[in-house]
């Protein structure tokens, strides 16, 4: 009898610290976050996309380090023809850098050049005249490789620069390398072999590191001067400049067709947005100025100025456990100039909440649009409340756990 009344009042003390206990574990336990579905983002517009022609093969680019904004033809490597060029001045930029608007070293010319001059001006080649013992700045040598399309200052400027042509496929191998241009793959300074290949998108990005380096465009759009001038360089890369493009390089051979490395701008509200090119392996002229003026075309109605998304723009349902629900909008979307090819993809992320007041941030929208990728703030657009009493002290399996659970945390 005393063993039974012991057990007794130990099940006694049990029942009123589970009762004493329970209410307000239930009450002060973390409640569950709420759940986050996201929607699908209706906009009026899907944007116009790069208009590239069936031919040859061509990309464009935003950026470098970007991936390609569109691409058509050919996706393998193929012959650049004279796009080697830029390459092997941006080598030679690195190696022996100079000012912007600075002439650079001096290059003296040998007889080994003026021999170079006399061989591909007798294969049909195209040279510019020099003479032993010519005294050539690095600016005029490199007006002569990339505006006059020069093989023998090529050579001369590879030479220079590393000590001999086999030297300067050495260091652009590297170079190559280094940025990640990983299809592109030289055997000469000039570009006049087959085995000088590319891929469209590697040029496209070869472009946009042309027009970064603080020495190319100046070359490009200054006016031929000094003893350039004078032994008749003339600027073979400039084309349709009245549409915004900047011609690179505009080279002929054989193996690679007509190919055109370029930058071109297209001006929206005061803004201005440059993307990057190259069509290589164009069966004629005629073929390019059409594809270079549809591309034009589909850019000036494609690329526009404004938010990312619109302002409240729903991009996520948010409901808890006890009832409430609530819709996740686009906070604020910073005002972008872009091409707008397509409806933009949107993943939202929330760190988690059970409770939030009307305009609270609560997630990240993550929007891919073409190439660019913008995180914006999503917030509530109604305040989530508490639940009631009677629904915390009716889950228990939710709430203890949770309870003694966050002592334990981390």
């Amino acid at each position: 009898m005393r063993v039974l009344r012991g057990f007794g009042i130990f099940v006694g003390v049990l029942v009123i610290l589970a009762v004493g206990l329970y209410g307000p574990v239930t009450l002060l336990a973390p409640l569950p976050d709420a759940k986050m579905a996201s929607r699908s983002v209706e906009l009026d517009s899907t944007g116009t996309p790069p208009v590239l022609p069936d031919v040859g093969a061509t990309a464009i680019t935003e950026s470098a380090k970007g991936p390609v904004l569109a691409q058509s033809g050919e996706t393998e490597s193929v012959p650049m023809a004279g796009i080697a060029k830029v390459l092997l001045a941006l080598v030679v930029l690195d190696a022996k850098p100079m000012t912007p608007d600075g002439d650079g070293e001096t290059v003296p010319i040998t007889s080994r050049d003026f021999l170079s001059y006399n061989n591909y001006q007798d294969a049909g080649a195209r040279a510019v005249t020099v003479y032993t013992d010519d005294t050539w700045s690095q600016r005029a040598v490199l007006q002569a490789v990339l505006l006059g399309s020069s093989n023998n200052h090529a050579d001369t400027l590879a030479a220079w620069a590393f000590g001999s042509v086999d030297k300067y496929i050495d260091e652009a191998t590297m170079w190559l390398d280094e940025h990640e241009l990983d299809d592109t793959a030289v055997v000469d300074a000039t570009g006049l072999s087959s085995d000088d290949v590319s891929t469209a998108s590697d040029l496209s990005r070869l472009a946009a590191l042309a027009m970064a380096n603080p020495v190319i465009p100046t070359v490009l759009t200054h006016e031929v001067s000094g003893i350039a001038q004078t032994r008749g360089v003339e600027n073979t890369t400039s084309y349709m400049a009245d549409r915004g493009v900047t011609g690179i390089s505009r080279s002929f051979t054989t193996q690679a067709g007509i190919c055109l490395l370029f930058a071109a701008t297209v001006t929206v509200d005061d803004d201005e947005y440059t993307f990057y090119g190259a069509f290589v392996r164009m069966p004629d002229w005629a073929s390019l100025d059409d594809s270079i003026n549809a591309l034009m075309d589909s850019a000036e109605k494609g690329v526009h100025t404004g938010p990312v998304l619109p302002r409240d723009t729903p991009v996520a349902t948010f409901t808890t456990q006890w009832g409430e629900e609530a819709t996740g909008v686009i906070g604020s979307s910073a005002t972008a100039t872009r091409w707008v090819s397509g409806k933009p993809t949107v993943h939202v992320k929330t760190d988690g909440f059970a409770v939030a007041t009307q305009g609270d941030i609560v997630a990240t929208a993550t929007v891919s649009e073409g190439t660019s990728v913008v995180e914006i703030p999503v917030k509530i657009d109604r305040t989530i409340q508490s639940p009631e009493v009677l629904w915390k002290l009716g889950h228990p399996f939710e709430l203890i756990p949770a309870f003694f659970g966050q002592f334990f945390a981390g």
